[in-house]
């Protein structure tokens, strides 16, 4: 009875210690390289993915769209040296370790449309806003 148990005991020893171990290996690719003209300090994602925010040496915020398009560029003065998405995607928080500061920047994404073929009423330079209420239920 003590050999059975012993040999119990020992089969999954022995199984453990002749099993070779796998390695954890990582793929990878760079799917994308974002070419910048100025030096990046910090870069920030938006939690979407949408938006690449890179802050420069030269006191700006470089604004690409997800597929590496540059968009717009945002002056913010060479004493922020530090760049994170708030919880929304428009807000950007940003830092100075010299100022001892944090500043809130809030973005307005603004969308150009191409309405030149498109039938209208009233006159053609006529101010047009669009209000969106998001929260209606």
């Amino acid at each position: 009875m003590n050999n059975k148990l012993a040999a119990l005991l020992l089969v999954p020893a022995v199984l453990l210690t002749l099993c070779t171990h796998g390695e954890a290996e990582v793929e990878w690719d760079v799917t994308k390289t974002l070419n910048i003209k100025k030096t990046p300090l910090d870069v920030a994602v938006s939690g979407n993915g949408r938006w690449v925010f890179v802050l420069t040496q030269q006191g700006s915020i470089l604004i690409y769209s997800g597929d590496g398009r540059l968009e717009d560029e945002v002056s913010v003065g060479k004493h922020i040296d530090g760049i994170e998405v708030g919880p929304e995607e428009d807000v950007l928080l940003l830092s100075s370790r010299k100022n001892k500061t944090v500043q809130i920047l809030l973005l307005a994404f603004i969308q150009n449309f191409d309405i030149s073929n498109s039938p209208f009423k009233g006159r053609v330079d006529a101010p047009v806003e669009i209000a969106v209420f998001g929260d209606f239920q």
